[in-house]
């Protein structure tokens, strides 16, 4: 019998254990801004493509105790920090797995990585050391070097993952860092006979995976069938999530159930491919049937994908504007439903990606914004644009409202950003200015007070009863009178225009009969 406290231990470890796989999605959809040197690594493993997952994996995600009810986890707004299993500083306790994935896909290497000067000795690790010369001057790839750029050491990959724990070789424990001796020791190592060994045992080992003759040949089998069957379902969970956030609608409902009423729409429409589909048929059936217990219909999983699918897309746009290298800069703020200030931030730029080269605008998201001060908006703009990499010195114009937080000529945003690019042409809002020229002219008119007063009076006789806005559609065939509205004079010609084409029927004697009768 197992005691209170052992128990208690095992829970522990498990929940240490599903914290660590948190995020560890993102390992399985690849990004093209990822560069990668690898020679063990056949070329097709890597993306040509927009978006092709890769490798998928039964790891444990979102904690469900029952799997019928989708998600119970709270909702992550941000995206969770990935578990990189390509870091050697993750391979202390890799379970057979993760290291058999390590294997068949080797180490990875990425391409103008800046390397951290160490203050003592001055020196740093350079990419030449993934080199190394021989006799007869042929150029040998290290293959076997890692470098991690988390803890700025080299590991010996091989030795790293086969090794034994009496080794006392740096590479193969805790990292080497010793940057002024590193081609000795690298040389050294790599002479070693219990290096060569752990290579022998690394080529085999990825021979056998490649040619399927490992031991449980037939359970790697069963493996690569469910890695198929798990992308197919992720590729539809991927295509549904799509679909709902392109045309903004709700995911979750009131319940995170199958075949439950109000459901929301993300299940509504698993239900629906259900019907139609024998593979999404079998992932409900396995979940019914408690046959699998981690289903990826949950909600903490909804939310990475749409984190992936936005960051995708913010890649693409920064790509565009990095390649027309200048651009302009729209601000503009605004009170949310919420009672909160939200800035929204839009990027005008030369797109030159395609064959028709034409300007552009990209939204790029809204901020909330607590300090709405000149100083509190450039503030937040520079911490934008440096999320973006993007320099703020090749901004050749700012566009914002008329407000003085914006163009002060003192503390406004428009100042500021001068003071830093001379080069960036403040234009206000045209619109805005059009919209404040028309309102002070016409309160300064008492003919168009009144005539805007008497055409609000007209709306408001008719809007205030139901029973005379029933007579009043039984004369008016065309355009209904509109309340006036306040912030924007441009629209204001729709409540004119049902009296400027329709006065004649408005002043009917018959109208006028039963509105009298009312």
């Amino acid at each position: 019998m197992v005691s209170g406290c052992e128990k208690r231990k095992i829970k522990k470890k498990d929940e240490e254990f599903v914290k660590t796989q948190r995020g560890a999605l993102d390992k399985f959809v690849q990004r093209r801004n990822t560069t990668s040197v690898n020679p063990s690594v056949d070329p097709s493993d890597h993306l040509n493509d927009s978006d092709r997952l890769d490798d998928i994996v039964n790891e444990p995600h979102d904690d469900v105790s029952n799997p019928s009810n989708i998600g119970n986890l709270n909702i992550d707004e941000q995206l969770i920090p990935p578990f990189d299993i390509y870091d050697p500083r993750n391979w202390n306790n890799l379970d057979n797995k993760t290291r058999d994935l390590l294997i068949e896909k080797g180490p990875k290497r990425e391409l103008d990585l800046e390397y951290p000067i160490d203050e003592n000795t001055k020196r740093h690790f350079a990419y030449k050391h993934y080199f190394r010369k021989l006799c007869n001057g042929e150029i040998d790839d290290r293959r076997w070097l890692v470098y991690s750029k988390h803890v700025d050491k080299v590991y010996c990959f091989c030795c790293k993952l086969f090794t034994s724990h009496g080794n006392s070789s740096l590479l193969a424990n805790e990292g080497l860092r010793d940057w002024k001796h590193i081609n000795d020791r690298l040389k050294n190592h790599e002479k070693s006979e219990e290096h060569m060994s752990n290579m022998r045992t690394w080529n085999e080992l990825k021979v056998r995976f490649q040619n399927n003759l490992t031991i449980d040949k037939e359970f790697q089998k069963e493996i690569a069938k469910e890695k198929i069957r798990w992308r197919q379902v992720l590729c539809r969970i991927i295509a549904v999530v799509k679909c709902l956030s392109k045309r903004n609608l709700a995911f979750k409902g009131s319940n995170e159930k199958l075949y439950q009423d109000s459901n929301g729409n993300f299940l509504g429409m698993i239900e629906m491919i259900a019907e139609f589909d024998l593979i999404m048929q079998d992932h409900i059936r396995r979940i019914q049937t408690q046959d699998i217990y981690h289903h990826y219909l949950g909600h903490n999983i909804q939310n990475e994908l749409i984190s992936l699918l936005a960051f995708k897309v913010r890649f693409s746009i920064t790509s565009v504007i990095k390649e027309a290298k200048y651009f302009s800069v729209i601000l503009d703020c605004t009170p949310y439903v919420s009672h909160q200030e939200q800035m929204s931030i839009i990027i005008r730029c030369v797109n030159m990606s395609s064959e028709k080269i034409k300007i552009e605008e990209y939204f790029l998201e809204f901020l909330k914004v607590d300090d709405t001060s000149g100083l509190g908006l450039f503030n937040e703009l520079q911490n934008v644009l440096k999320s973006l990499d993007l320099d703020i010195g090749n901004v050749r114009g700012q566009g914002y409202d008329n407000g003085y937080n914006m163009k002060g000529k003192h503390q406004g945003v428009q100042k500021r950003l001068l003071e830093i690019n001379s080069k960036a042409l403040f234009m206000p809002c045209a619109c805005h200015s059009l919209n404040l020229v028309v309102s002070d002219m016409a309160h300064s008119c008492l003919k168009a007070i009144s005539f805007f007063g008497i055409v609000q009076r007209i709306y408001t006789i008719f809007s205030s009863s139901t029973k005379r806005w029933n007579v009043f559609l039984k004369h008016i065939s065309c355009f209904t009178v509109k309340n006036l509205s306040n912030t924007k004079w441009e629209s204001r010609i729709k409540s004119i225009k049902a009296i400027r084409y329709q006065a004649p029927q408005l002043s009917s004697t018959k109208l006028l009969m039963q509105f009298r009768n009312l």
